[in-house]
């Protein structure tokens, strides 16, 4: 028989605004990314200067953990927690970044601050430095949010012992547009971890 799942606790960011198991946290009219992500992390009460050099998707994701971890006791999310991210457009709004410091030969600067932000998972790496996390990570790439994946290989992670939680999100960003839905699947929580249940809450 197989193990049952729970969603721990689940949070999303869009449309400027914060929200925390089906809850508004906080929002915002500013219609920047980099404006906006600025003030969340001011709200938060964030203390972690590294944010600031972190690329766009990298502060989406690091900004979606800390909403998400901060409410959650250590233990729960401690130790042996896996990470399983995915979205549509990789690192493509970092990667132009990177292509105009290179593209102008009279210009011609590469800088090593954005090359290194030119993969999706490395906003995984700054949330696992942040919560000490020294666990498995995943990011794939999907044309949408693909819950019957998602479900399956959390579920298998916890039920092959791989891990004792995992924390799941979907984090897009592309120029100007938006949105994490991130959350946290163990074996307790407030809702059964299961493909209808996820689509619902992703789609509310």
């Amino acid at each position: 028989m197989a193990l049952t799942t729970y969603i721990t606790s689940y949070c999303s960011i869009l449309d400027n605004t914060l929200t925390l198991n089906g809850e508004t946290v906080w929002t915002s009219d500013t219609p920047l990314f980099a404006d906006f992500s600025k003030k969340a992390y001011q709200h938060l009460e964030l203390q972690y200067p590294k944010f600031f050099k972190m690329d766009a998707l990298s502060k989406l994701a690091f900004l979606a953990s800390e909403l998400l971890l901060t409410t959650l006791p250590g233990n729960t999310y401690e130790g042996t927690t896996a990470l399983l991210f995915s979205n549509r457009s990789s690192s493509l709004d970092t990667d132009m970044k990177y292509q105009q410091s290179i593209a102008d030969k009279k210009e011609y600067y590469p800088s090593p601050a954005v090359f290194v932000y030119t993969l999706p998972n490395i906003g995984m790496g700054e949330i696992s430095i942040r919560n000490g996390l020294k666990s498995e990570n995943s990011f794939f790439i999907f044309e949408a949010f693909n819950s019957e994946f998602m479900t399956n290989y959390a579920n298998l992670l916890i039920e092959t012992g791989k891990a004792t939680a995992v924390l799941c999100g979907w984090v897009e960003l592309y120029q100007e547009e938006y949105r994490a839905f991130m959350y946290l699947v163990s074996k307790e929580g407030i809702k059964i971890h299961n493909q209808e249940n996820l689509e619902n809450l992703y789609n509310r």
